[in-house]
């Protein structure tokens, strides 16, 4: 299901053929740096990535990861980029990632304000937040760029590692 658009992207939902994109995503070095190893190693723990996760959120709550993708003939899948209800935020959370060649593009900054104007205007939020790992410059700066403010240092339930917690009210 087609969920938005803007100039140069398209924003779906995720499916289960989509699982040879997630495989490569998952295992992209930004995602395992900045995000980590989910131990997704093949295309069917890619497509039960995509089942338990993604598509389970769709059917409870409306929303989640969507594949980001290029308006190009053939619909080149770059990343992900959508709104997560997660345990340990009380708030819901804008989250995205893109293949190492498609950064530093504005694609991320297109899909993510987007995806922020779709929480607002579409799902009634009155407040996103987004974390990142102390060492992802790239995703903070990109998180102010859209109006998002950085807040404190977090921690999630069952994590070690202190979060950049950034946050806009609509």
């Amino acid at each position: 299901m087609k969920v938005m658009k803007t100039d140069r992207l398209l924003l779906r939902w995720l499916t289960p053929d989509d699982a040879v994109f997630i495989l490569e995503l998952l295992n992209d070095p930004s995602w395992v740096r900045f995000i980590g190893d989910r131990g997704i190693r093949s295309i069917e723990d890619a497509r039960n990535y995509i089942v338990t996760g993604p598509m389970e959120m769709y059917s409870r709550l409306g929303f989640g990861l969507f594949l980001t993708e290029l308006k190009d003939e053939a619909r080149t899948p770059i990343g992900i980029c959508g709104l997560i209800k997660r345990d340990g935020l009380e708030d819901v959370d804008l989250g995205f990632a893109f293949l190492s060649r498609f950064q530093a593009k504005g694609y991320g900054f297109e899909a993510a304000a987007a995806t922020l104007g779709y929480g607002s205007e579409q799902l009634g939020l009155k407040r996103v937040v987004a974390i990142t790992s102390m060492e992802n410059v790239g995703s903070a700066r990109l998180l102010k760029k859209i109006g998002m403010q950085f807040e404190g240092m977090i921690k999630l339930p069952h994590d070690t590692e202190e979060l950049k917690l950034f946050g806009v009210d609509f």
